[in-house]
């Protein structure tokens, strides 16, 4: 506790500053230990440990937050991920600067059950891994303060243990048969708060403008905490525009501090349009006034019109714009859910970069940092809850669905960028319960809706593929997968008007394909052969599998990242010639983990991504860039194709993803011609040539040009004329040093010593020594399992300055070794 002497000079500071905020928020991150398992109970978490008792078990590990339980078994090829219970401790030094203010423990996400406790008593659960929660620790605090153990164990300071679970359990939402890992751990940020004893929980701010911008309201509305029965207040707000400069102030009297408040209704003639390109925000300052301090925040807004229109596309401000969209899951390679405010925001500028103006986020509430970067970046959203296959369970499931719905809506209800709220996904994929009745299914998705209508009438709801409760929701989404998991890719367009015609409005989320990155292919549409066109081109069970069925891209394709540049490249210059789409959402920007998927060229790896699980740009990207942007960009397809093949004196294809107007080709310092960029003139918007490659080494070079401006971009790779037949051998070469870590590359090749160019081997890398493999990450080139590309595959060595022995396993070849 604060010293008297301490207490008071605090006191005089924030006085004489005139600075009584709201709240002293501190994100927990260091001096945490973490157990993976289950406890006796929560005194085997507080018991004197260390010095004195080395025979202590279990045994912790330090870890910062957030942490993830599952940041490396997710991909690990040889284990399930783990799903139960784990711990994690700390020691808090509680010095809250209000008198009888509250000390709160804020959880911006933990999954999935979650228990609080302060030295043995339990102050706390929540049940749901996705939303954000609260745990007022002020009244166990004081009471542990008086303890003895207090002063003689703990030296002052706080004992705090937090149980979480990620355990299946049928009557939780999201089903364990999610296409993702339902992770378990404090996996997003912790903070500890201090605040008066009267603050604000949440406060509502519900701006909305006509279609043509010259009329805007604001209307605000509060709700308090107010566990001290505080009975009168005064509430001062304060509206500033884009510009910094204040539109308007009230200030109102306030004596009913138990229910939502109605706080300010506030008419603006013109105001500052949020848009994609151009986010402006205003910002709503308030500072309640009462016996227990000032209490000060703010929230920021945004006035926005948004109609999707019945039958028709999608209008911003009464102007129709298509919505051009990607998906996020909250994972990354190396901590998977745990991911920092840097990396997220370097994932967001990334989606913004590739000209994304619209995000749905699958499939659950995710973190309050992404809602942010999506107002400040001009990234409208489709946010969700996680009632995401399975089926329906009952009260206690139902339940948990409704609060998840209140609590998505009431905590991301002030974003601008937020358009659409989900009510579930594939919500016609049984599994998890005897029963699958669709009249019971459709009744609880009329309530959802209903629901969310009732907590925000101002937006949309949406579901994507559940046909039979297609008329539900505001916005309906089928399941179409042209050129993956059914029908040819040319079959887009037709199939997208069908779908069109059967609903009011249509949104279409979800559409691409896999593809293994560092895998290219001379040949990538060979697979379409096989494929039945002309019918649907929907997702159906089983499709996913890469054994069985019907012949369909996803299980005889050959993945390659050529496959999918076409795929993409094709919807999207289909898309410009659709006036009626409302907009589409690629699936997804960035390869994820899930646990349905242990046979893909990855193992546990969905590979739909742009880039990969640690950001790596795939060729993809590029293509969007080329369709989305309008900064000058060109991108010669090939970066990471180091050996491309062929006959000698055959014409090869060079694409050419650019935005620019045209552009000229050089092979080896050669000129073969300039072409006018034609966004309908397939592939590559006619920015391809026939280019007579040399045996060997060849530089492919471009210049583009769009006005005044000029980019360029240039490839080098070899032009192997050999042919090869099945891989006999494989060879191991460390082909890079950065400081400690090693990259190692695998090679297969046949009888004759030619590289086998096609081949796709399964790699098995493993190590012994000082050093340690870089893999469980999800990635081509750091998974100590993976396929092959084009006959090749690396890996990374971290080599703690010793020495080890890497080796390589792949079946019916002979194993090989390396020394580092």
């Amino acid at each position: 506790m604060l010293n008297k002497t301490r207490y008071i000079t605090i006191l005089i500071l924030l006085i004489c500053n005139n600075l009584l905020f709201a709240q002293q928020s501190v994100r927990l991150n260091n001096n945490w230990e973490f157990l993976k398992q289950d406890l006796g109970g929560v005194w085997e978490a507080v018991r004197p440990v260390g010095a004195g008792n080395p025979e202590s078990v279990p045994l912790w590990q330090k870890v910062t937050l957030p942490h993830c339980v599952n940041a490396e078994d997710a991909v690990d090829p040889d284990v399930n991920y783990y799903q139960g219970p784990s711990w994690y401790r700390t020691q808090l030094k509680i010095e809250n600067p209000y008198q009888k203010g509250r000390t709160i423990l804020h959880f911006e996400g933990a999954g999935q059950k979650s228990e609080v406790y302060i030295y043995t008593t339990k102050v706390g659960s929540h049940v749901g891994g996705y939303d954000e929660w609260t745990v007022d620790i002020t009244d166990a605090v004081a009471a542990f303060q008086k303890t003895d153990v207090y002063q003689k164990q703990f030296k002052g300071t706080i004992p705090v243990s937090i149980r979480t679970d990620n355990s299946r359990d049928l009557e939780m939402i999201p089903s364990d048969l999610s296409d993702f890992n339902v992770y378990g751990g404090i996996y997003r940020y912790l903070n500890l708060v201090y605040t008066p004893s009267l603050s604000v929980d949440k406060m509502f701010a519900k701006a909305e403008v006509d279609a043509q911008g010259k009329f805007g309201k604001l209307n605000v509305k509060a709700r308090f905490y107010n566990p001290n029965g505080i009975s009168n207040a005064s509430v001062q707000l304060k509206l500033i525009d884009p510009n910094g400069k204040v539109v308007s102030k009230s200030e109102k009297k306030l004596n009913n501090l138990s229910d939502d408040e109605d706080l300010w209704s506030l008419d603006i003639t013109k105001p500052q349009l949020w848009t994609t390109e151009k986010p402006l925000q205003y910002r709503l300052q308030y500072d309640v006034i009462s016996s227990a301090w000032n209490y000060k925040g703010e929230e920021k807004i945004g006035f926005r019109n948004i109609n999707f229109v019945e039958k028709g596309p999608f209008n911003l401000n009464g102007k129709r714009l298509l919505l051009r969209g990607t998906h996020r899951h909250e994972d990354q390679a190396g901590v998977a859910a745990a991911m920092t405010e840097n990396m997220i925001r370097k994932e967001m500028q990334m989606m913004k970069d590739m000209g994304v103006n619209f995000i749905r986020l699958g499939h659950y509430q995710q973190s309050r940092i992404v809602l942010n970067l999506c107002d400040s970046l001009g990234i409208l959203v489709w946010e969700e809850i996680p009632w995401c296959r399975g089926g329906l369970g009952g009260e206690v499931y139902k339940q948990q669905a409704r609060r998840m719905l209140t609590n998505l809506v009431e905590q991301h209800y002030n974003h601008p960028s937020i358009i659409i709220w989900g009510l579930g996904n594939e919500n016609d994929w049984p599994g998890d319960f005897p029963e699958f009745d669709k009249e019971k299914i459709r009744s609880f998705m009329k309530e959802l809706n209903d629901l969310s209508h009732q907590l925000d009438a101002s937006r949309y709801t949406a579901i994507r593929r559940c046909d039979f409760c297609s008329d539900i929701p505001d916005v309906y989404s089928p399941s179409i997968w042209a050129g993956w998991y059914r029908g040819n890719y040319t079959d887009y367009k037709k199939v997208s008007e069908e779908e069109f015609a059967k609903v009011k409005r249509l949104l279409h989320v979800e559409w691409g394909g896999d593809s293994h990155a560092l895998r290219h292919s001379e040949n990538p549409d060979k697979a379409l052969s096989k494929i039945k066109t002309g019918g649907s081109a929907d997702e159906r069970a089983g499709d996913a599998s890469l054994i069985g069925g019907a012949a369909r891209i996803s299980k005889d394709g050959d993945w390659s990242e050529s496959y999918i540049a076409n795929l993409i490249d094709w919807h999207l210059k289909e898309q410009e010639t659709m006036p009626w789409l409302s907009g589409t959402a690629y699936w997804p920007f960035k390869d994820f983990s899930t646990p349905v998927r242990p046979d893909n060229p990855v193992p546990y790896m969905n590979q739909k991504g742009v880039v990969e699980r640690d950001l790596t740009k795939k060729e993809s990207y590029y293509v969007f860039q080329s369709y989305w942007t309008d900064q000058p960009m060109v991108h010669i397809y090939g970066h990471t194709w180091p050996v491309r093949w062929g006959d000698e004196g055959e014409d090869k294809m060079v694409k050419v993803y650019s935005n620019c107007t045209d552009a000229e080709i050089f092979l080896n310092g050669k000129s073969f011609g300039s072409k006018k960029r034609n966004s309908q003139d397939y592939p590559a918007a006619g920015l391809r040539w026939n280019l007579p490659f040399v045996k060997g080494e060849n530089t492919v070079k471009v210049i583009a040009k769009k006005g005044k401006e000029k980019v360029t971009d240039e490839i080098k790779f070899i032009y192997q004329t050999e042919k090869w037949t099945k891989p006999v051998k494989i060879t191991l070469t460390k082909i890079d040093q950065q400081d400690d870590v090693a990259t190692v590359e695998v090679k297969l090749f046949d009888s004759k010593n030619v590289q086998c160019l096609d081949a796709i081997n399964w790699i098995n890398f493993g190590l012994t020594g000082d050093g340690k493999l870089i893999d469980n990450q999800g990635t081509s080139s750091g998974s100590r399992k993976v396929q092959a590309y084009n006959g090749r595959a690396i890996i990374k060595v971290k080599l703690n300055k010793g020495k080890s022995v890497v080796s390589v396993l792949s079946e019916g070849l002979k194993t090989v070794f390396i020394e580092l």
